[in-house]
């Protein structure tokens, strides 16, 4: 595989009318894809998907804005799909304050992640991680939220935790922080249009990124108003190599062999 997208959702109704193409697409140029599940149907979907091709695998886990969606979750349901060989991390889990303000729900989106921090490392399984920041008027950020649990499992539980921070968008030092964790970077289109991550792009070591797209949604620059798909992630890949003055071609050969580390494939 010459390109890997980390994240994206093709089991997605966005793709019904013509996921095929997609993924021909994306086979064409040589791609791998981690279709990531964010809650138990969408799970269930991107394993069922992950068992049909030989360049996609699956992650299961449930986004911390549809918890609401499962009342009472039940992670069990979550690891009988991580007996397929095809399920290489759990996620996305995480936290967002952004859309979830309300202080009790956000305490139990800090209690789900730790449920599924638990089921990654029973599992031995990466996590891939989401987390958004709130409003500016918080007494903490998110990504503190984040940096704390992460530490405090691995910590007060043993657990050995390895994963990505999704489509980050927060500072350098906070990146800095998941970096001491172990924790790779991942990043997508938001690069593209956008200068407030330059910083972070530029000293996030290249040994510690991963690519993606979030498709179908946050095209890069170029595609801004369409719908995302895997194939776009080159794009991605060719913004961090004029941030970090190097040639996209080494971006891509060194981002892939950290999602094959990651992912163990």
């Amino acid at each position: 595989m010459k390109i890997f997208d980390t994240h994206c959702h093709l089991q997605f109704s966005q793709y019904d009318s013509d996921r095929e193409e997609v993924i021909k697409r994306a086979l064409d140029a040589d791609m791998g894809m981690t279709c990531v599940g964010t809650d138990y149907e969408t799970s269930r979907k991107a394993v069922e998907l992950a068992e049909r091709y030989d360049n996609i695998w699956a992650s299961v886990g449930l986004h911390p804005n549809d918890i609401e969606q499962m009342p009472h979750v039940n992670c069990q349901m979550f690891e009988v799909l991580l007996a397929s060989p095809k399920v290489v991390a759990v996620g996305e889990v995480g936290l967002d304050y952004y859309r979830t303000p309300e202080p009790e729900k956000q305490k139990l989106q800090r209690e789900v992640l730790c449920q599924f921090s638990d089921i990654a490392s029973h599992h031995n399984k990466p996590l891939i991680i989401h987390c958004r920041n709130g409003s500016a008027g918080l007494a903490t950020s998110t990504h503190e939220d984040m940096v704390e649990i992460l530490s405090q499992r691995a910590n007060s539980k043993g657990q050995v935790l390895s994963g990505v921070i999704h489509s980050f968008t927060g500072t350098w030092l906070q990146a800095q922080k998941y970096l001491e964790l172990g924790f790779y970077i991942g990043l997508n289109g938001i690069i593209t249009f956008t200068v407030q991550h330059n910083e972070s792009v530029i000293k996030i070591p290249l040994e510690k990124i991963l690519l993606e797209t979030d498709a179908p949604f946050l095209a890069p620059a170029s595609h801004r108003g369409e719908r995302n798909e895997p194939v776009f992630v080159s794009e991605v890949a060719r913004k961090v190599g004029d941030l970090k003055g190097i040639n996209i071609e080494k971006v891509l050969a060194q981002t892939t062999h950290n999602a094959k580390t990651l992912f163990g494939r």
